[in-house]
């Protein structure tokens, strides 16, 4: 069926719209249960900042912090396909995301990854609070001197 014949008009002549597109019933479960799946995982990241990262090491936090990440996607029903690998060492990555998943691939990959946010990230429910045990740095946007702050963050944490 051609979209010509798809066009409908009304009783006066002029082109009705057209129906939203059906979803059927099994998508729109299957993202509902997503959904729900992605908020318990982010409930349980919260868990697991609140009660195990204050008794572990870098190392093991990063270790969550990659699990965490790379749980997501699969619950989420999102593959994530990685090339090559990061060099061992200090590393500036300096990208702009499009989306906050990814700034969970990014994670998922190089756990000890630290981004920098806008400070009003910290007072978001849930995501805050997980963000925040990740290490991320904040930077008040409209305080030109905050930038200045940061970057010296930014040089503290590729020295170590």
């Amino acid at each position: 069926m051609s979209d010509e014949s798809q066009v409908r008009t009304s009783e006066d002549g002029k082109e009705a719209s057209r129906p939203a597109a059906v979803v059927p019933v099994a998508h729109r479960l299957r993202a509902c249960w997503r959904l729900l799946r992605a908020v318990v995982h982010g409930l349980h990241g919260l868990v697991l900042v609140l009660l195990r990262f204050p008794r572990l090491d870098v190392a093991q936090r990063q270790d969550c912090i990659a699990w965490w990440s790379a749980k997501m996607f699969a619950v989420m029903g999102i593959g994530l396909q990685v090339r090559g690998s990061f060099r061992p060492g200090a590393k500036l990555i300096v990208a702009n995301h499009i989306s906050w998943l990814d700034i969970m691939a990014v994670h998922a990959v190089c756990p000890q990854a630290r981004f920098v946010s806008k400070a009003d990230v910290q007072a978001w429910p849930l995501v805050g609070r997980l963000v925040g045990a990740a290490g991320t740095l904040y930077i008040v946007r409209e305080k030109a001197r905050d930038a200045l702050r940061v970057v010296h963050q930014m040089a503290e944490a590729l020295a170590a």
